[in-house]
Order: C-alpha cells, then structure tokens, then sequence
C-alpha cells in the first residue's frame, strides 16, 4: 500500500504537474481536430509522453477501455492480472504481468512486473496509476522470462475527470525505461523516442476512446455494410498478426529452420495446432484442408534518404513493381488445393490490381481496403478462376510528424470472409530512426518511366538540400504448405524474400536519388538525357507543325534541355503514350503525374484509355475516337470533359488536344501521341 499511495503522488505530479520538464509534442496541428493536447519529456530519465483531451463518455467507462491494454495498444501480446487486492475506500490493487511485442525483427520483444493502483480522489475524479515492481521499490524480485528483456514503467496512469459539461477529461501519463543498451544501435533511437511513445500509446488510448465514443452516439455503417467497431477488429487483426509474426515466438508454436548459410532471411515455421486451425478457418468454404502447417520468410533493411510514406504508397499503388505471380500462387494455393501441389511455379494469368476502399479505422490516416488481383467481378469468381482478394490495411503517416511508423499490412480473403475469420498477414513496416521534421524531406518523386534506374550523383542540381533521414524496414510474408513440402517451400519463401528485398532496394533508391520536392515548390528537372533532350525537341516542333502555335516561349525550345525543362513545369498535364493498338504511357510531365497521382517509374503500367474512359454520368472521352482522330488528321481537340487518375480519382479539364509527335518535328515518321490538358482539376 505504501508503494501504491507513492506511486499516486508521482503520477499526479507528473499529470498536472511539474516533475517532468514538458515540451509541446512537435508536428502536432491544434485545432477542433485535434485529439488532444500531446506533449513529451526533455530531458528526464527514460522516455515519457502526456496527453489530455476530452471524450463524451463517462469516467467509469474510461476507465475500464483504459485498464484493458489490449483492446488498444496493438504493441500488447498479453497482459494478465495476477492477483486482485483491495485497498481502502473503493480502491484495488493488482499485480499485472504485461509483454510487448517488438516492432522489428532486431530486438526482443519487452515484459513488466507492473503494480496498478486504482482509486477515487476527494474531489471524485478516477485514478489509474502504474509501476513496475521490483525490489528496488521493496516489491518481489519477479523472474526473468526468455526471450523477452525486462522494461520498466517508471510512475503512469490515467486521471479522468467528469467534465461539467457531460463526458470524461482525461490525462495521460506513459513513462517508460525500455532498455535501449539491448537493442542494436541502428534502432536504439526507436527506444529513446519519447515521441514514439506519445504516438503508440498516449494518443492512441485517446484516439481509441473518441472512437468509441462517437460510435456510442452515431448510428455509422461503413464498407461492406460492417459497423466501425467490426472493421477496427479487422485492422487490429492485421497489425497483431504481422507482429506475431516478427517476434516468431517459441509459446506461439514458432521455430526457426537452418539457414542455407546466408543469414539475410530468417524462416521460421509453424506447425501448432491453432495455427493451422486458423489458416484453414480463413478458407472454410467447404473445401478440403490442404494446409499443415505455416511457413514465414522475414528481413529486417536499412533505408537511407527515402520517405517512408512515399515508399509504402508506391508498394500499395504499384505491387506489380515488386511482387511476383508465385507469391499469388501461393495465396491462391490455400484458397484452391489444385495449386496446392506447385509450390515453385510461377503461375501467370494475374493481371492488374484493383484497390476497392472500405473505412478509415479509428486512426485518420490509417484504412482498410480490399485488393483485387485478377480478372473476376466478385469473391464467388475467385474460387473458378485465378484471382486473388487480399484485405488490406495502409497507413502512410505523414512524414512530418514525429515517433510514427509506417505500415503496409495484408491476408488472403475469399468468398466465405466474415468478420470473424482469422487472417493469415505478411506486408512491410518501416520506422523513421530519426525525426522526420525537416522540411526538406520529399513527398512526390520523378523517375525515368522506362526503368527505375535514374541519373548519377553528379547529375543532381547543385545546390538542392537533402535530409540524411534513417528508417528500418521490416518484411515479413507468410506461406500456408502442407508438412512434405516444406523443404521446397523454405527454398521459394527464401529466394523470394530476397527477390523483394532486392526490387524494395531499386525503389528506395529510385525515391531517394530523384530530385524530389515538396508540393507546391519550385518544380525540378528530371535527369536530363539524350533521350529526353530529343522527346522534348520532337514534341514542342510537332505541337507547332499541327497547331501553328507555340506550346512554351520560343526561347525556351532552342535547345533539347531548355525545352524538356519547360515541358517538365508546364501547368498543363502533358502526357504521351504508344502508339499501338492499347495505348501504353512513356512520358508525362510533373502536371501529367500530379494529375494521374503516379511516378514515372510506374507509368507504363497505366493504358491511356483507363485515363480517358471516365463515365460517371460526366462527359466521357472515348479513347479508341479519339486515336482515330488523331491518326488521321495529326491532331484533335476536346473542349472540356473528365478524365480519371490511376487511383480512379476523376478529374475536369477545361480544354484536352493531342497530337502525333514527328520524329525531326514534321519530317519524319510518326513517334508517339501526346496529350495535353489544359486548366485540369480533381473533382
């Protein structure tokens, strides 16, 4: 009882309070928006975050939601009550024993002893305060648990008001010890970052309970006509499920096989009995169980000088830049048993990808979407054809903001999904190691579209600044097999951890080596090459040779280079495509890519007909007219209309011409199409 009334005093200073040196949280946006008023430690032993804000619920209510870890920080693997004691009026004490996973494959997880004490003050307000119990404080020696590294909670808790106006104010304290002499030293600031704290747990209990709260009194149905609190188990699901995956725990039934002698992947399998109960539940549509057991292929990678946000969005935008048809076989592979017994080849027949959004989830930048690989119109097509859905969860964070990470997270579905099917999850996360508040950092990218190969080093402006930002980027995929394959599985899974490894590479440094700015600043050229010197030089004397006009100032088209770089600012979306019978995009201007809301580096991925074919009860351009038109007088226009993005996004234009790009401008054979909208906007 002593150390529970000391932990109380310390909590309190703490809450309203002067004993710890606060600073406001960086990168937070006030305002009715915001979640709260965030702050975090400078300066004290450990890392430590507070939080205050308002929720329209009722303090006992709180209370409860809070004391259930679980139910919102999805770092918590468990948290067992121990022993219950009561301690004075209305009081209790417990003992709790609590693990964390942890967020990469290059630490270990965390656990605490932790003592909570729960009270009602004088002026009736709630409290919930913690510590950690050691003998230090005169408590019991606990044992050390393997492999988990013993943390410790230094004074926290939860002081919840009742606000005159109804509902709960609520202070938050977490103030933690993580040990950061045990992790290596490439993520040791992960552990020393107050602002990770604020982020993971302070401001997520309160964004939890917001949530919740306005569910209490808004009746809300969302994608797939699934209530909020349905969905967040969805994403919650995906996030538990990948860091189960990453701490490849012993007590979850995880082993680790040997190595093929090169230790950049780590497999481990999963033969237990719930494991393979619960990936055979996620296909119970009458078919035979096919699955054994649970292979898992992870990595760990060090980024350097690459937005994590703009990473993970081209990942999610653009899997076809990275993924491979034996990844979908496999998928596939649990849902039909016919492919069951192919686990090395390399099944073609999967076409582009179709992102269908459901909800945002409790976070405002996180949502779950469904992906469709393949060709079907629906989840019954996919068990008759080779299609794939995959559920999945994005959240870029802004990269502006402090102690967040980023998460690309997603299972195989099919037709008989329900809300409570266990998933099967694999995906990336990356975790800035440094603050990410430079205004430097980019967040849009110019690449080469035929290749993601881009200029040199030397071939960059003097003069533009770059952050020398850090991250870590986890990967983790995981493989239903059955037991007699498991040899040729290991083999796949490896090489193909590697194979991604090796094209999230090529994209990093793609990202990081273009001249990449921020929105609305000035607008910088691509790696200017012979290539892109001629294009430039054809497209504006072949604009003149059709219209007898100028698309840029005379001046600017002396030479090839002056000529790309007016193109490249031009405020017209330019683009240019192929000339065959599906037109294929080869060039686009940073308008073109603002406008179809891609890079260079993903666009020939995109036909100009998915552009131009926009109807939604808006003016439709025909593609296939349009080409006519244009092969056979040179050139057309288009006074007005709606085109669409790559993510489907629609977009008015005022004026639309195009026309056939000569080679030597007029002399020569015809090169490509190109585009140019005029006074565009999104709708």
């Amino acid at each position: 009882m002593s150390i529970a009334e000391e932990t109380l005093t310390e909590f309190l200073s703490k809450a309203t309070g002067t004993a710890v040196e606060w600073v406001q949280m960086p990168g937070m946006k006030p305002g009715p928006d915001s979640i709260g008023i965030i702050a975090i430690s400078h300066g004290c032993a450990g890392v430590a975050a507070r939080a205050c804000g308002l929720v329209g619920m009722e303090p006992a209510k709180v209370a409860e939601i809070l004391k259930d870890r679980p139910l919102w920080l999805r770092d918590c693997r468990s948290m067992e009550v121990v022993n219950v004691l009561p301690a004075g009026s209305n009081g209790t004490i417990e003992l709790l024993y609590m693990q964390l996973y942890a967020p990469t494959t290059l630490a270990p997880a965390r656990d605490f002893w932790l003592m909570r004490y729960t009270s009602i003050l004088d002026d009736g307000s709630l409290v919930v305060c913690e510590r950690s119990l050691s003998s230090k404080q005169g408590g019991p020696s606990m044992p050390l648990v393997q492999p988990f590294v013993r943390g410790e909670m230094l004074p926290s808790g939860f002081l919840i008001r009742p606000s005159d106006g109804g509902g709960s104010v609520i202070h938050i304290v977490d103030h933690l010890d993580l040990e950061p002499w045990s992790v290596p030293e490439v993520v040791r600031p992960l552990y020393e970052s107050s602002a990770m704290v604020a982020q993971k747990m302070s401001m997520a209990a309160l964004r939890y309970l917001r949530q919740v709260a306005h569910e209490d009194t808004h009746s809300v149905i969302t994608g797939w006509g699934r209530q909020p609190a349905a969905l967040r188990a969805l994403s919650q699901k995906l996030t538990r499920g990948l860091n189960e995956t990453l701490g490849g725990l012993a007590d979850d039934g995880w082993s680790v096989i040997e190595s093929d002698g090169v230790d950049d992947v780590c497999i481990s399998v999963n033969s237990s009995p719930s494991k393979v109960m619960s990936c055979t539940a996620t296909f119970s549509d009458g078919l035979p169980m096919v699955s054994t057991g649970v292979l898992c292929a992870k990595a760990s990678m060090l980024l350097q000088d690459v937005s994590p946000p703009s990473l993970l969005r081209f990942l999610r935008e653009h899997r076809s830049q990275w993924a491979d048809s034996s990844l979908d076989a496999f998928f596939a592979s649990a849902l039909k048993p016919n492919f069951s017994n192919l686990p090395m080849s390399r099944l073609g027949g999967f076409s582009g990808q179709v992102i269908l959004p459901l909800a945002h989830t409790s976070d405002p930048e996180e949502f779950l979407e469904v992906i469709k690989i393949g060709n079907a119109s629906n989840y019954q097509d996919t068990l008759m054809h080779r299609d794939l859905f995959l559920l999945q969860m994005y959240n870029g964070i802004d990269e502006n903001t402090m102690g967040t990470c980023s998460e690309l997270i997603f299972a195989p579905i099919d037709a008989s999904f329900g809300d409570d099917s266990p998933l099967l999850p694999s995906g990336f996360r990356i975790i800035p190691m440094e603050s990410p508040l430079d205004t430097s950092s980019p967040n849009c990218t110019l690449d080469l579209a035929s290749t993601l190969e881009v200029g040199t080093p030397g071939s960059r402006i003097p003069g533009h600044s770059r952050s020398s930002s850090k991250a870590v980027m986890t990967i983790a995929f995981q493989f239903a097999f059955e037991s007699h394959l498991q040899d040729s599985v290991a083999a796949m899974a490896r090489q193909y951890m590697r194979s991604i490894i090796s094209s999230v590479q090529r994209i990093a440094l793609a990202l990081s080596s273009s001249h990449l700015v921020p929105h609305g600043s000035s607008r910088l050229l691509p790696p200017v090459t012979p290539e892109a010197a001629t294009l430039s030089r054809w497209i504006v004397q072949s604009y003149r040779f059709h219209f007898g006009a100028e698309l840029i100032k005379a001046a600017d088209a002396s030479s090839g280079e002056s000529a790309l770089k007016a193109l490249w600012q031009h405020t017209s979306a330019i683009l240019c495509c192929s000339l065959k019978a599906m037109p294929v995009l080869t060039f686009a201007n940073q308008s073109g890519l603002d406008m179809l809301e891609t890079t260079l580096a993903a666009l020939r991925e995109i036909t100009m007909d998915k552009v131009l074919d926009y109807d939604q009860g808006r003016k439709s351009l025909l593609c296939a007219d349009l080409m006519a038109s244009v092969a056979e007088q040179g050139y057309a226009c288009v006074e007005g209309g709606t085109c669409a993005s790559s993510m489907g996004r629609p977009a008015s234009y005022g004026k639309a011409v195009a026309w056939k790009v000569l080679d030597d401008g007029g002399a020569g054979a015809a090169h490509c199409v190109c585009f140019a909208f005029m006074d565009w906007s999104f709708v």
